[in-house]
């Protein structure tokens, strides 16, 4: 493995799931966001929303990057995943288990990337495990294995970089192997992979 490699990650799911806060945590740099005043019913739970992408860099050690690209979660800007999603080794899905259907909203998403997901590793992380025990990990698990993928599944706090390093290492151990034995010291609890 050359210092030259790049790697683009998409990371996606609905509304409040943390993709802006895990890009945040795990970013290098400032990361780059298209908030707006949500102007629908998203206004009753958050300030703000994510309407174009955000956008993060992680430097690793040996020079490679990896370039983390996170969707609007709202279904109107649904057009943007497919577009953020070209030239992408991975995709990262981040669900609000506190949401009111939180299968639903990851079958919502297996569903539009179903193309997608035929050649493209992924995993997902289940974020406010914490605020409602209505759906467990194992719930998940079921729909995942009756969909046929058989995928790394984690509970995440999106506002921890333990947590987001663990997740986004087991992408990138899916996608490369390799970056894992060359940069493991790079992923710490600092937030990034330094």
């Amino acid at each position: 493995m050359t210092g030259s490699n790049a790697y683009k990650i998409v990371i996606s799911g609905p509304v409040g799931a943390g993709k802006s806060t895990a890009i945040g945590v795990l970013s290098d740099i400032p990361p780059v966001v298209t908030d707006a005043v949500p102007s629908d019913d998203v206004s009753l739970s958050k300030n703000s929303t994510t309407v174009a992408m955000d956008y993060g860099l992680i430097a690793l050690g040996d020079g490679s990057k990896i370039h983390l690209y996170g969707t609007p979660g709202q279904r109107r800007f649904d057009f943007m995943w497919d577009i953020m999603l070209n030239g992408a080794l991975g995709l990262i899905l981040l669900i609000n288990n506190n949401a009111s259907d939180p299968l639903g909203d990851l079958e919502r998403f297996l569903d539009a990337f179903s193309g997608a997901l035929e050649g493209l590793p992924f995993c997902v992380g289940i974020t406010h495990l914490d605020k409602s025990r209505k759906v467990i990990l194992p719930d998940y698990h079921a729909l995942l294995k009756r969909r046929g993928h058989v995928i790394p599944l984690f509970s995440v706090d999106a506002r921890s970089s333990q947590d987001m390093n663990t997740l986004l290492m087991a992408m990138l151990g899916m996608i490369e192997p390799g970056i894992l034995v060359h940069n493991i010291k790079a992923f710490g609890q600092t937030g990034s992979a330094q």
